[in-house]
């Protein structure tokens, strides 16, 4: 059997001013794409690597941009062509811009473009982040649907190969799912509904339960992605199955629930005004405080450029601090060329436009890590005793492995500061304790703050005040073979 492979992977904040272009994006093409995704082939497949792009998350995406990659990815499916089934490795955040009007479901148009190339036969399976926004659109191409159900990520392979396992058993068998889904007029922020946290821990021990069901192959919780003012974000529930009944029922049940724990989402850590984190970090006795400036989280969409905190611990005297990081490539490209050891004078912060203080301070360069390139350089500096890394390209610090390279030991420091929101698997357990600043940036964790024009006329919590029930939807695609049997 052969099986074409590939996918497009980013979210897209539209608060977020910085358009996404093809530099921003990490680019995989044949066997690559199927290493990328760690997938475990069977001897009787032959899997076709075609392309997968993803980024770290960021403002919208560049129409030309992601017209040449869908182009590319086209026609490297036409020429591999035929094949039994596509798998595709997607996300359900990407906003397109440049488009008249705007792109507000990239997935839904990736995946159409795709079901019109292979025709109504090919089995088409997809994985998504939890996330992501789903739509008819999304549904109506394809018959087989998987999403995360850990946040933090920690499922990703997993989920790779449920899909990828149920695609192969329907090859196998002949007998092909289809996707029903309920989406829930809810949107919390993924701090808000973090799977380590009640409530949405309790609410995604319940998929394994449904997938145990007959008739039911996958059941999903979207939480959605609340940063993109758009119609299509929503949480929902989707479900992959054999039964219509059995879906349905699985469907209403997951979103019922779903909705009837709305009020209940709640930070899973300490969250504060960054006043007021402050003062929580002067009176604290044990280490190593993280606190998460969670405004300017990467990895949510954020631009990533922001010195807010710098500045508030400069002003509070504060020392002692790791700071990683703050992206300004000038600030970067400055420290390089002074060299290790190096006095000097620079700005840091809001270099990439997305508003916070510009800061003026006198920094020694404590080490330099560049590449040929010049676009990976990172410096880590002193500045009034704390040791900040500045960075030429937006990233997140996440892993140990950020860290030690610059020699710094995460457990052994004092205070860390990271742009995130909840905290990644590595960084949290050392946490004593964690805290989550509520700063200003293009993924503000106030909701009443967000700028909300384009969604529905009821979704809370933007509107808390109305009643709601769900109504499952089949894929065109199983409505047609109803029709026709």
């Amino acid at each position: 059997m052969r099986i074409a492979i590939g996918g497009l992977h980013t979210e897209c904040s539209t608060y977020n001013p910085l358009l996404q272009t093809a530099d921003d994006f990490a680019r995989y093409f044949g066997q690559n794409v199927i290493e990328k995704l760690q997938l475990t082939v069977p001897q009787d497949v032959t899997a076709l690597g075609l392309s997968y792009v993803s980024s770290v998350p960021g403002g919208p995406i560049a129409a030309s941009t992601y017209d040449a990659f869908k182009a590319d990815f086209l026609q490297r499916l036409k020429e591999c062509l035929p094949v039994d089934a596509v798998y595709l490795a997607m996300h359900g955040a990407v906003h397109v811009a440049g488009h008249d009007p705007a792109m507000e479901d990239a997935e839904g148009d990736w995946l159409k473009s795709i079901r019109d190339l292979v025709g109504p036969d090919c089995i088409i399976a997809t994985s998504f982040d939890l996330h992501g926004n789903i739509t008819q659109q999304v549904i109506d191409q394809i018959d087989i649907f998987s999403a995360f159900r850990t946040a933090p990520h920690i499922d990703v392979v997993q989920t790779h190969m449920r899909a990828f396992t149920m695609c192969i058993d329907a090859i196998r068998t002949g007998n092909v799912p289809f996707v029903t889904w309920a989406p829930v007029p809810v949107l919390m922020p993924g701090e808000r509904s973090s799977t380590d946290d009640s409530p949405a821990r309790e609410l995604y021990a319940l998929l394994p339960l449904e997938d145990a069901k007959d008739g039911i192959l996958d059941a999903n919780l979207m939480v959605g992605y609340v940063w993109a003012d758009t119609p299509r974000a929503t949480a929902c529930a989707v479900v992959t199955g054999t039964d219509e009944a059995a879906a349905f029922e699985s469907a209403t049940r997951l979103a019922t629930s779903y909705w009837t724990a709305r009020s209940e989402f709640a930070f899973g850590v300490t969250s504060e005004p960054l006043k007021d984190c402050l003062q929580l970090i002067l009176a604290e006795q044990s280490h190593p405080v993280i606190l998460a400036d969670s405004g300017d989280n990467p990895t949510g969409g954020g631009v990533g450029d922001r010195a807010d905190v710098l500045e508030s611990l400069l002003q509070q005297g504060i020392s002692g601090a790791v700071i990683a990081g703050i992206t300004d490539a000038p600030a970067a490209y400055a420290c390089r060329d002074a060299g290790v050891g190096a006095l000097l004078t620079i700005q840091i912060g809001a270099a990439l436009g997305q508003g916070g203080p510009r800061l003026t301070v006198d920094a020694s360069v404590v080490q330099i890590i560049d590449t040929e390139d010049g676009k990976g350089t990172e410096v880590l500096i002193n500045v009034s005793g704390n040791l900040v890394i500045v960075t030429a390209r937006r990233r997140p610090f996440h892993n140990f492995e950020d860290f030690r390279k610059f020699g710094i030991e995460p457990a052994e420091q004092s205070l860390i500061v990271v742009k995130s929101g909840y905290l990644s698997p590595d960084l949290a357990p050392i946490a004593n304790p964690a805290l989550m600043a509520l700063t200003d940036g293009a993924v503000n964790q106030d909701m009443a703050q967000l700028e909300n024009t384009k969604r529905g006329d009821q979704v809370y919590p933007f509107q808390a005040d109305f009643s709601w029930s769900p109504t499952p939807k089949l894929s065109k695609r199983r409505l047609a073979a109803l029709t026709r049997n």
